[in-house]
């Protein structure tokens, strides 16, 4: 699709738009959409009304001579005109991949077949339906250069069937991956050992992200705290002084400066604890997150290497993986198409 996009792309670069080769390029590809759509309905009748279907319905209606005048006088036209347009559609591809040669609009001149490839298979009259592709590739490709070939109520509604029945098809892949996964836990436990292995394998990236967390985090943390912390630690050494009366009593049997000496214990006491406590804090501030302190690095590493094989530890893994799956197929069993055709009918009722 992409690929035919640059291509139609590249086409139109090499014209003005506002010349005549450009209006003739368009011309051509709705001519080509109108021919590719007319010759598939053409195909489509010609396939009722020689089947058996056909034959009961003019039967019904009364009216066999209409279905026999068909068969005998027009069928063979329709052969005739479905082998023109084969040759008339290998021509075609001919010329646009000559055209592709000599305006070099491949990196390689055998790219083209590849890149049209349902251009070439459309032609074998058991893949007629891939014509309709390029049509509506062609007509995406106009619609963007702002020619609407198709109207907006038919294209809107058209993306709408196309998106229901993707998600419908996803949602049935998805949910019986889903499944799939949920009975190969029930009924094997090959699950554990690559667990185990997925752990194994991710240690030393473990240990990496941990230790960054914690220098990103803790590290900040701490040197917001910083301060507080030295205050605090510093009231309690005070604290802890003025409730020692040993040393309180020893103090007053000293005439004179008994007090003033225990008022300078309790501040050298406060000033040590915040000192003891901004050299306990500045190890696990260091760093940088490209390179974390050895503190941190230590505690991730000691993480990382922790045993796994531990039944509480399988639990908990099992039960995360079980409610994720079925998280997922919740949100999967979620019809989107319903939802946008309720808020549609939302605003028609609004509308009225």
């Amino acid at each position: 699709m992409a690929q035919q996009d640059s291509d139609q792309n590249s086409k139109y670069n090499y014209v003005n738009p506002s010349s005549k080769f450009f209006k003739l390029f368009l011309v051509y590809d709705i001519f080509m959409v109108f021919i590719i759509v007319f010759n598939l309905f053409c195909l489509g009748m010609n396939f009722f009304l020689m089947s058996n279907i056909g034959a009961w319905f003019f039967n019904t209606i009364q009216l066999p001579s209409v279905l026999e005048f068909y068969r005998t006088h027009l069928h063979p036209w329709v052969i005739i005109t479905e082998a023109w347009f084969i040759i008339f559609l290998i021509a075609e591809l001919a010329v646009r991949w000559f055209l592709a040669i000599v305006q070099k609009h491949h990196a390689r001149w055998w790219f083209f077949p590849f890149i049209h490839w349902y251009e070439i298979i459309a032609i074998i009259p058991h893949f007629r339906f891939l014509r309709l592709f390029r049509a509506g590739i062609i007509a995406y490709r106009l619609h963007e250069l702002g020619y609407k070939v198709v109207p907006d109520n038919l294209r809107i509604k058209a993306l709408f069937y196309y998106r229901v029945v993707m998600e419908e098809l996803s949602d049935r892949v998805v949910i019986t991956v889903i499944d799939g996964i949920r009975h190969e836990l029930d009924t094997s436990s090959s699950h554990k050992k690559i667990i185990h292995d997925l752990v194994d394998h991710h240690r030393q990236l473990f240990t990496i992200t941990l230790a960054s967390m914690l220098q990103e985090s803790l590290a900040v943390a701490l040197q917001q705290q910083e301060p507080a912390i030295k205050q605090k630690v510093g009231l309690i050494v005070n604290q802890a002084i003025e409730d020692t009366p040993e040393l309180t009593q020893l103090l007053r049997l000293i005439p004179i400066v008994g007090g003033r000496i225990e008022q300078q214990i309790q501040s050298i006491g406060q000033r040590l604890g915040e000192n003891i406590s901004a050299g306990l804090i500045e190890p696990f501030t260091a760093g940088s997150l490209q390179k974390p302190n050895e503190s941190y690095q230590l505690i991730a590493e000691k993480v990382s290497e922790l045993n796994i094989d531990n039944h509480y530890l399988e639990e908990l893994v099992e039960s995360v993986v079980y409610e994720s799956l079925e998280a997922i197929r919740k949100q999967v069993k979620v019809k989107q198409w319903q939802q946008m055709l309720e808020e549609h009918d939302q605003l028609d009722k609004k509308a009225e």
